[in-house]
């Protein structure tokens, strides 16, 4: 099989861990390929992937601050064209496709920490209002989840995404939060707070329902003070992490025609990076 090659394009993107998440299951498949990163500043991405296959490149992701670009320069998905932004790109017939993978990686995270964590399902709380939580409100739709409140500092961002995503959506400010809890089955951080030299997310879990799940997606670290509050509750909790692992997956997918597993030895090996 002739070697293929996909990238990561952000700026920065030393950061990145997907490399190290794609050449794992390359090296893990026998797969002849390579996955690298690159960084592109804004004023340059047009052109970089207007001639990704010239470049070497059958697909990349796309991460900050390029997704809103990349779904602008492609032909996207319904799934990236509702959530307003693209992460994955693929060339098909000479056309620069997309999608948004984080649909599927905010359910494969929840599907694995807390398993059949949607049956019965009706009350969630979305804290933010950027990509990510627009991503979770249009995969808790995909399962039937009928009541989302999205809280965000920023009321008019939480607005925008309710005229996006659907007016069944509940905007409340950010004072409101904690009056929200009380009979919010799940718990969802997309904001960056609580991450390391950063503000804290001043949230009282207390107020949650004994049989709530608490998701937080900041990965670094892993165990965050928002999930530390909900695991001495005993409440499930799913980590940013497994968001990260499982959004890789259809890219692998498309570009290296493997379906790949998330498996607890590519997360140890992804904990270790984060850990150093």
């Amino acid at each position: 099989m002739q070697s293929r090659a996909a990238c990561v394009i952000g700026w920065p993107i030393a950061h990145s861990r997907s490399p190290l998440i794609h050449n794992y299951w390359l090296n893990r498949y026998g797969i002849a390929g390579e996955y690298r990163s690159e960084a592109v500043p804004p004023k340059q991405f047009a052109q970089f992937i207007r001639t990704l296959g010239a470049r070497g490149y059958v697909g990349a992701n796309v991460t900050a601050p390029h997704k809103e670009a990349a779904l602008a320069c492609s032909r996207p998905d319904d799934r990236a064209q509702a959530v307003g932004a693209a992460n994955t790109l693929w060339l098909e017939g000479g056309k620069l496709r997309s999608t948004n993978t984080d649909v599927e990686g905010f359910l494969g995270n929840l599907d694995g920490a807390a398993p059949g964590w949607d049956r019965g399902l009706s009350n969630a709380v979305i804290l933010g209002a950027g990509g990510a939580a627009r991503a979770g409100v249009y995969a808790l739709s995909l399962r039937g989840i009928a009541n989302i409140v999205v809280v965000n500092r920023t009321r008019n961002r939480a607005e925008m995404l309710r005229q996006r995503l659907g007016s069944g959506i509940r905007v409340l400010d950010w004072e409101e939060r904690n009056a929200a809890l009380s009979d919010a089955a799940l718990l969802v951080n997309t904001t960056t707070l609580g991450m390391p030299g950063g503000p804290a997310l001043e949230i009282d879990v207390g107020r949650l329902p004994a049989h709530a799940i608490v998701v937080d997606l900041v990965y670094v670290p892993l165990v965050t003070p928002l999930l530390r509050g909900a695991a001495a509750r005993n409440l499930r909790v799913a980590d940013g992490l497994g968001m990260l692992l499982h959004q890789a997956v259809r890219g692998f997918a498309l570009w290296f025609g493997k379906t790949p597993e998330v498996t607890a030895e590519l997360r140890d090996l992804v904990t270790k990076d984060i850990e150093t």
